[in-house]
């Protein structure tokens, strides 16, 4: 071995530079998975907070029965994630809470009496193309080697297509 294959710390334990490297590159690994997670715990997260905002306004008994469907399905995406979140030994990070109040102030302002259920559609059909766009910038951003990870957010992607789908009635 070479006096330069290992470095020693303060306390004189001594650590090889590979392992150095393989555990820095463990936890880089695992960082990056970690804020993937994040965002795709705040898109639900949104979701859901979303639907919460508008559902009481709702004028037909279907489309409420339609946001509630998609919320309960938000909610089980979110179970998943937490219990990824689990797996890496992390916390997921919520919405702060000017971004909900954010949310909510921008659902009061769009609603206008008389077409809620149009504009509840339109909105939820915006946040939703935006949900879809998020995904794809951190798919490109934290490329994961975490199949679970992958497989939920391809899981997530599928559920906001089809509730863009399920939304163009009410419009």
């Amino acid at each position: 071995m070479q006096t330069n294959d290992y470095c020693s710390s303060a306390r004189g334990i001594i650590f090889f530079k590979s392992s150095i490297l393989e555990m820095g590159d463990f936890l880089m690994k695992e960082n990056k998975n970690i804020h993937f997670l994040n965002d795709i715990y705040k898109i639900v997260e949104m979701g859901i907070i979303g639907i919460n905002d508008v559902i009481d306004k709702t004028k037909k008994a279907k489309f409420r029965d339609l946001l509630e469907h998609q919320r309960d399905e938000y909610r089980e995406i979110l179970k998943e994630c937490e219990t990824l979140f689990i797996s890496y030994g992390a916390q997921e990070k919520e919405l702060g809470f000017m971004t909900k109040m954010n949310s909510f102030m921008m659902s009061e302002m769009k609603i206008r009496k008389g077409d809620e259920d149009d504009a509840i559609a339109k909105m939820m059909i915006e946040g939703t193309q935006k949900g879809i766009s998020r995904i794809e910038t951190i798919l490109n951003t934290y490329p994961t080697d975490d199949e679970e990870a992958k497989t939920l957010a391809e899981k997530l992607t599928d559920t906001l297509k089809h509730n863009i789908e399920d939304l163009k009635i009410y419009l």
